[in-house]
């Protein structure tokens, strides 16, 4: 390990929740291996192991760990806004002062563009590294004529993972709301997303309310991220009942309801649980949650231990590069493959599955070498963190607002689309609107720069402050 990670890993105040780091790392580390596993490639295609072999599908109860990730943003966001604030109040010029505008365009329209800028920044410069990269890939291969067979399917593919992205820019964006009335309402303000999550389940399969199941990407995931302010507050105290109830409860709506076993989409199922995300991925959510805090007290012992803690530190810092990267790996492993006329066995067959651990190697290997090439910008700027203007910046609110919409339509467009046909006008449907790549491209261009400008304007309003 460098010796930058020995200096962060040496420098890590006392009061650091290590956990929450591993936590993190851990969760995407679980979905990269879990796409490596799943994906059954042939020369016709990609299917989905879990559909060659459903029995395996219970195994996505413990694979599925995406809900563990956005928990732990909540938790981070929590603390990261209110630190804002108490700079915005604490710090130099004057600030909350009596009188002070409190407004969106205010100074706490300051502090929200600040919050944004240091999230999204940290966020959309590798993401947006990923998408030049691949935009710019996409139109040399069409230019050329080329675009069939597995390259087709590795432009139309290698963007889903930025549905994740997308979410959670939701989640930044309604972090200040949102903790807003986890402070007023506890555990009151969880219930209230996980019924509204409930009701529209009802809507949707008892009375066929068309389109209304889209509601839940934004209720099951933000009730998830609101476990997250819970533990920013220590009010998560009996994680076991937490993990009991929802597992229970995610089993009795498998078994009773229109829910399928699998917590990730299989192709060709009527119904999936995660796009959109049911009650019962809610409920298994919690399930998890509870038994990821069962094991904080030992897993917080171990992470005392220098050596562990480096490890954790250095790959927090390369963990987004990785995610963002590993299906281009994974498919840059399979492309050589047939390119050395190596066979690729019928999935699931005992060839193929004596093949799983050298590819799993060589997906780590190039994963490794795509970070090494890209790391560099997950590291935040110098601008990404600070402190917001005293009295702000008219306008830095909704503009910040604005700009965090436009980002997360763009990257949720992109995820949809993909980068195949990409002179064609290839569309895909984003809330009944079709979305081409290019578009979805410019759009989170657009919505990055208004937040830029937003927060850099807050903090000139901060500086400039007599």
């Amino acid at each position: 390990m460098g010796s930058g990670v020995r200096e962060l890993a040496g420098a890590t105040p006392a009061t650091r929740d290590r956990y929450v780091d591993l936590l993190r790392v851990a969760s995407l580390g679980a979905v990269v291996l879990g796409h490596w596993l799943m994906a059954a490639v042939t020369p016709d295609g990609v299917g989905n192991l879990l559909a060659v072999v459903p029995a395996l599908q219970p195994l996505t109860w413990l694979l599925q760990v995406m809900p563990v990730f956005f928990f732990v943003g909540g938790f981070s966001h929590a603390l990261s806004y209110r630190s804002l604030l108490r700079k915005r109040t604490e710090g130099p010029g004057g600030f909350g002062r009596p009188g002070g505008s409190e407004g969106p365009g205010g100074s706490e329209g300051s502090v929200y563009s600040a919050f944004l800028r240091a999230r999204l920044q940290r966020l959309l410069r590798p993401t947006m590294v990923f998408v030049l990269v691949w935009g710019a890939a996409a139109l040399l291969v069409q230019l050329l004529g080329g675009g069939g067979g597995l390259t087709g399917v590795t432009l139309r593919m290698v963007t889903q993972p930025l549905w994740f992205i997308g979410i959670y820019l939701a989640m930044v964006a309604f972090t200040p709301p949102l903790l807003r009335l986890h402070e007023r309402y506890g555990w009151g303000a969880f219930a209230g997303l996980a019924g509204a999550a409930a009701a529209v389940d009802v809507l949707r399969f008892a009375a066929g309310v068309p389109y209304v199941e889209f509601l839940n990407f934004a209720f099951v995931w933000l009730a998830v991220h609101q476990l997250g302010f819970l533990r920013a507050d220590g009010r998560i105290r009996r994680p076991a009942l937490l993990a009991g109830a929802g597992l229970v409860a995610a089993c009795a709506l498998v078994a009773t309801g229109p829910y399928p076993l699998s917590m990730v989409g299989m192709p060709g199922e009527k119904v999936s649980n995660m796009a959109p995300p049911t009650l019962a991925l809610l409920c298994h959510g919690l399930w998890l949650v509870g038994a990821v805090e069962l094991l904080r007290a030992p897993a917080a012992r171990l992470l005392e231990r220098p050596r562990v803690w480096r490890t954790v530190v250095a790959a927090n810092g390369v963990a987004m590069t990785a995610f963002l990267w590993h299906l281009t790996a994974m498919f840059g492993v399979y492309g050589a493959m047939l390119a050395l006329d190596v066979p690729l066995p019928e999935p699931a067959s005992a060839a193929w599955w004596a093949q799983v651990p050298p590819r799993l190697a060589l997906a780590a290997a190039l994963t490794a070498g795509l970070v090494a090439a890209f790391r560099t910008f997950e590291r935040p700027g110098t601008a990404a963190s600070g402190t917001p203007g005293a009295a702000g910046t008219p306008g830095a609110g909704p503009l910040a607002a604005l700009g965090a919409t436009l980002c997360l339509l763009g990257v949720l467009g992109l995820s949809m689309v993909g980068f195949g046909g990409l002179l064609d006008g290839r569309t895909a449907l984003l809330i009944a609107i079709p979305v081409s790549a290019p578009a979805a491209v410019a759009m989170t261009l657009g919505g990055w720069l208004l937040v830029e400008r937003a927060g850099k304007g807050a903090r000139r309003a901060g500086c400039q402050r007599p």
